[in-house]
């Protein structure tokens, strides 16, 4: 038998938490306070002693707690839970007791464990460990004498742990009934003892570290100092400007382009005016172009600034092209969201619920709501400056789009491809409506969680772990089982354990009885239940579970429910109804796995529904294979792993919701007036039929039923589409289906949008065309990023950080950013959060940076297979990059001349090469939806190219008249194509700046930018740097001389090298005026990177799963990086042997 030594000490917290571990031991030690046997040697206590007559011993608390509670099974289930307790134990030992003397490090240290223990019932894992037994011990002194009511107030996570532990049975035993402090005694000082004098060793040490902290805090505020004095000498930053165009112009005519551009640019100045312009003059119309070439349309939801800048930028492109392009507008009815808006709007402002309104006059309010809502959509995609052809705009509850809804009900239905069945369905007790699968957020709790539910008043307890027992009938035999739901144990229909579990092989065939409702239940056995989970038997609740719902189907279970639409208990013994008010602290509701829907945000219950559902297994096969077959095309296609996971395992769509604003379902329940039929249930689909109108539905019932029509009563059903269903025939009801000719526009070619709605829409509609149509409803499907805060995090209005794209173009002061936050459906909590996020976002507000600026930003920040991180900084500097432009073309025209004529000649010049460089990146970046390659090379051309080099290389030219000329036609070429270059990005300021400029004889009939041709590089400009800016570059070199070497010339001895790339390199005469030595060593280093480089490189390239993991796109950089290495790598060889030659 094993002897634990352990302290004198009544209140030695080691000692202590040693006897609460031995407590869980199966075989307890013997208990010893008497010194040890001086044989043993123990130098510390607690010890254990293994065996009898000293065997192996174990010394210090850690060792000791930790095989004791290893013994009882208390240090954790894995290895991650067994680290856990690990961290615990230190925490009690080199945390928590160190700072007991001292209340205020105490408070700090327990306010710590206090938001560790937020979210849970233990410190690791769903039951008690040793990391418990540890900590508790160690907060005993303080439970016991210093802890105050008040102070137990603000620890209540602690304090309700900490009670939970000392009840346990083993502690009690160990430490009996604590009592806690009510008032905490002071303890009297001891008479200080007289220190110790130093001696000479230690007051030196003393001397010289006081001497380094002083000449350390004289250094600080030498630095603190230059910092003051570097911030006052730095000028302050001056506001941007803010012009105004105050120029009279009606809407639809021309802007003024005659008076002189303002100083500065102003996008304020610029935006005006052109957008009515452009749509008077039709030129978003696709009738516009010269050919038919491609549709390009956009997705159903307008409000995101990413997605129009995108789509905007492809459509333009095209158009440009002098392709026919049409970008339809249109605008989904989003049943939940908008229902869920206006019913808080009425309640906010009238104290009204829709049923206190009546079903027509609701859904008038929904339409007023949305007109007004409509208008602000409509208008920030003109401010977006969207191309959308505005006579074909159309909305999901438009007479055309909702006869084309009823349509599509009634082909499916009589295909048998919609059908009723009463099923379990997610059900949200808000919303008093079924929800889709996909339209639910799915939380994991790991302990026990505090959280706000809809309708009370307090936060409400989840994630706690109740077990209990099931009596087997004739027998005291029980069987335990446990959840997190206690309340659904009321529609208990049965207890499933595993067949191969040999624990109950005895009780095949058994029964166990309920303990409240007087329920025999069988025991069954199914391969869903977990052997190695608690203790192998789960109770079944078909009625409120999805998996004890496929439970019930196999073995033909009870289903019965106990919750009803609002999530109240029903069909149970009389003490268990308990009635429903708002202010109910703690209603039973413990899960640990729990669905929220997305606008609701309450607890969704799965319950027993008959419902509406479209069965997906063909469609969903076609539109993989679609995808598998190269039909349809999924860009970037990291994202086909998704698609195809989700359509290979699609469940049937629930379609039906018990919503007010939507379409109706044009679906009739029949009850035939003759003794000859039997009455129907509904939830037996044989009862149902569909019609366009009443009399169609009465027609086909009694043709089904084989009486006459004045026999049969029709019943529509009250429940309205998923919003889904509509916006899933979104890509031909627009064009009028099924009356209308679709061969003009239908199929499109692109569909744009982002990846976190493939499946909500993007399926559907593939599936929705390929069904109804026998097309896929487009060719392409590019799949942009998700848009975050500056801080990585999803955009959300109570976390005040989400952007209106308006704010972003005018500017908004934080004022008018909180005055925004009123006209929200945020309750006041998630006010004052979200203005404390403004605050720290946006301290002086949002600057104006015009929509120009944000709409290259977006594309810039366009990176497939990432999300997005919004800075509004990075806006602000591309506006500055428009600034710069604005400079560039004023300086420009200056150059230029009042008197300036472009000529039709094409002129050579280096400059050309780097414009057709630049033309060819962007027309490649379009095609491949490669944005920022498209930004990038825009951005670089005119800022690093034109501006740095080409423009400077102007003011210091001195040629003859000739040249001169030379010089203007090439910059002319320069500014016109590079305007048209960033037109479709930048379309505001690239028109104020084209229309300033002189036209070419050939372009005399192009009135606007965006209708002339988009560059092309039909021609490649690849001239000698020597013949075309020799100059250029003996200026900006600051070279006496510049000779150029043909590619097969030999290099004239005693030069310096210097690689500019792979396609260009440099020498410099320098024999006799440098250090030979130095220079070889130079390259030599420079050679053994790029070695490592090339090294890396190919053992990168030459992994196994390279070929598969790394994106094409990546595979090809890698491949012209190691070839352009390879090369520099010849040219620095060479040049070391032409240094060496030399010496």
């Amino acid at each position: 038998m094993a002897s634990l030594y352990i302290s004198p000490h009544l209140d030695d917290f080691r000692s202590l938490m040693a006897l609460v571990a031995a407590e869980f031991c199966p075989s307890r030690p013997c208990t010893l306070i008497e010194d040890p046997p001086a044989s043993l040697a123990l130098c510390s206590r607690p010890s254990l002693v293994l065996g009898s007559g000293g065997g192996e011993v174990l010394s210090g608390a850690s060792a000791v707690a930790w095989y004791l509670a290893s013994q009882g099974k208390r240090i954790g289930s894995n290895a991650k839970q067994e680290s856990q307790v690990w961290q615990w134990l230190s925490f009690a030992d080199n945390e928590l007791c160190p700072v007991l003397c001292s209340h205020a490090e105490m408070m700090r240290v327990l306010n710590v464990l206090d938001k560790n223990l937020e979210p849970r019932t233990f410190l690791v894992g769903n039951s008690l460990t040793l990391a418990d037994i540890a900590v508790a011990t160690a907060a005993l002194l303080p439970f016991k004498y210093a802890l105050e009511p008040s102070n137990r107030r603000t620890l209540t996570n602690v304090t309700r742990w900490f009670l939970t532990c000392v009840n346990q049975p083993q502690f009690v035993k160990v430490l009996g009934q604590i009592s806690l402090c009510e008032k905490m005694v002071p303890v009297t000082p001891k008479p200080s003892i007289a220190p110790v004098p130093a001696t000479e060793a230690q007051l030196k040490k003393e001397a010289k570290n006081r001497e380094k902290l002083e000449k350390f805090q004289q250094k600080k505020k030498m630095e603190e100092k230059k910092k003051q004095e570097k911030k006052l000498a730095k000028p302050e930053k001056k506001d941007l400007e803010v012009i105004s165009y105050d120029v009279p112009t009606p809407p639809g005519e021309k802007k003024d382009v005659l008076s002189p551009l303002p100083d500065s640019y102003s996008p304020q100045y610029v935006e005006a005016a052109w957008y009515s312009w452009w749509e008077k003059q039709g030129y978003f119309k696709p009738e516009y172009g010269v050919r038919l070439v491609s549709v390009s349309r956009i997705p159903l939801h307008l409000g995101h600034a990413l997605t129009n800048a995108i789509q905007d930028c492809l459509t333009r492109w095209h158009r440009m092209r002098g392709e026919t392009t049409l970008w339809n507008p249109g605008c989904d009815h989003a049943g939940i969201a908008t229902q869920v808006v206006v019913e808080k709007k009425l309640m906010r402002e009238r104290g009204l619920s829709r049923h206190d309104l009546g079903r027509d006059q609701f859904i008038q309010e929904v339409w007023k709501w949305k007109n007004e809502g409509g208008d602000r959509i409509y208008h920030q995609l003109k401010k977006l400056g969207s191309s959308l052809d505005w006579d074909r705009a159309c909305f999901t509850m438009d007479p055309k789009l909702s006869n084309a809804v009823q349509e599509a009900f009634i082909r499916l239905h009589e295909d048998g491809v919609i059908y009723r069945s009463k099923r379990l369905v997610n059900w949200s007790c808000t919303l008093n409506s079924a929800i889709s699968d996909i339209e639910v957020d799915k939380k994991e709790l790991t302990g026990r969680t505090l959280l706000p539910v809809p309708g009370y008043k307090d936060k409400v307890e989840f994630g706690v772990l109740i077990s209990f027992s099931y009596k087997i009938e004739g027998s005291d035999e029980e069987v335990i089982v446990a959840t997190t739901r206690i309340e659904t144990m009321l529609g208990d229909s049965a207890v499933a354990v595993h067949h191969a579990d040999p624990r109950y092989q005895h009780l095949k065939g058994k029964m166990v009885l309920h303990p409240f409702c007087d329920r025999m239940m069988p025991i069954v056995f199914d391969e869903f239940v977990d052997i190695n989970f608690g203790t192998g038997a789960v109770k079944i609740t078909p009625a409120h579970d999805h998996n004890d719902y496929e439970v019930g189907n196999r073995h033909n279970l009870a289903f019965i429910n106990i919750l009803d639409e609002n999530g109240l208990l029903i069909n149970v013994p009389a003490p268990f109804l308990v009635q429903y008010t708002p202010t109910t602290s703690s209603p039973v509701l413990n899960v640990s796995v729990f669905l929220l829907p997305s606008h609701s945000k309450d607890i969704v219950e799965p319950l027993l529904k008959p419902q509406w559902y479209v069965d997906c297994a063909d469609m969903g096969k076609q539109a993989a294979d679609s995808v598998r077959e190269g039909r349809l095309k999924i860009i970037p296609d990291h994202h086909h792993k998704t698609w195809f996971n989700w359509l290979d395992n699609i469940r049937d769509w629930c379609i039906s919701r018990q919503l007010w604003w939507g379409h109706r379902i044009p679906a009739y329940f029949v009850t035939v007036n003759d003794p000859s039929v039997t009455p129907g249930e509904d939830m037996d689909g044989h009862y149902w039929v569909s019609g366009r109108t009443g009399e169609e539905a009465r027609d086909k019932a009694a043709k089904r039923f084989n009486v006459s029509t004045d026999k049969i009563t029709l019943r529509q059903d009250e429940d309205v589409l998923d919003t889904w269903f509509s916006s899933g025939i979104f890509p031909f009801s627009i064009f009028g289906w099924p009356n209308e000719d679709l061969s003009v526009f239908y199929p499109g070619t692109l569909l744009e949008t982002g990846h976190d709605i493939l499946f909500f829409w993007v399926a559907r509609m593939v599936m929705m065309g390929l069904k109804l149509t026998g097309k896929l409803p487009f060719k392409e499907v590019y799949l942009h990023a998700v848009v975050r805060d500056a801080h990585g995090r999803k955009m959300s209005k109570s976390l005040g950080n989400v952007i209106d794209p308006l704010d972003v173009i005018t500017g908004i002061s934080l004022e008018g950013l909180y005055t925004q936050l009123q006209d929200c459906n945020l309750e006041p909590v998630e006010v004052e959060k979200a203005k404390q996020g403004q605050q720290s976002d946006y301290p002086t507000g949002i600057p104006e940076c015009g929509t120009d600026a944000l709409r290259f930003t977006l594309c810039a920040y366009t990176s497939q297979g990432r999300d997005i991180n919004m800075d509004v900084n990075r806006i602000l500097g591309y506006r500055n990059f428009c600034n710069k432009l604005w400079n560039a073309v004023k300086f420009a025209m200056r150059t230029l001349g009042g008197n300036f004529v472009p000529s039709e000649k094409r002129v050579r010049r280096w400059i050309l090469s780097r414009l057709c460089t630049a033309v060819g990146l962007c027309n490649a970046g379009f095609q491949a939806y490669d944005f920022p390659a498209i930004t990038t090379a825009i951005y670089n051309f005119w800022l690093y190219e034109l501006c740095d080099i080409y423009l400077v290389s102007l003011f210091v030219y001195s040629g003859s008249q000739s040249q001169a000329v030379v010089c203007r036609q090439t910059l002319f070429t320069c500014l016109e194509t590079g305007l048209r270059l960033l037109a479709p990005i930048m379309p505001f300021v690239g028109e104020e700046l084209y229309q300033r400029l002189p036209r070419r004889r050939s372009q005399d009939d192009r009135s606007s930018i965006h209708v002339t041709p988009y560059p092309e590089t039909e021609v490649t400009v690849r001239r000698c740097l020597w013949w075309s800016s020799s100059l250029q570059i003996q200026t900006l070199s600051l070279s006496q001389t510049i000779q150029p070497i043909p590619a097969t010339g030999a290099v004239p001895e005693g030069c310096a090298v210097a690689i500019a790339s792979d396609r260009c390199t440099v020498h410099l005469m320098l024999k006799g005026l440098i250090d030979l030595e130095k220079e070889v060593a130079k390259l030599t280093m420079k050679k053994g990177e790029l070695e490592k480089t090339m090294d890396k490189l190919r053992k990168k390239m030459d992994k196994s799963d390279y070929k598969e993991k790394v994106l094409v796109k990546v595979q090809d950089l890698d491949v012209e990086k190691l070839r352009q290495s390879q090369t520099e790598l010849e040219k620095a060889t060479e040049a070391i042997d032409n240094y060496k030659r030399m010496v």
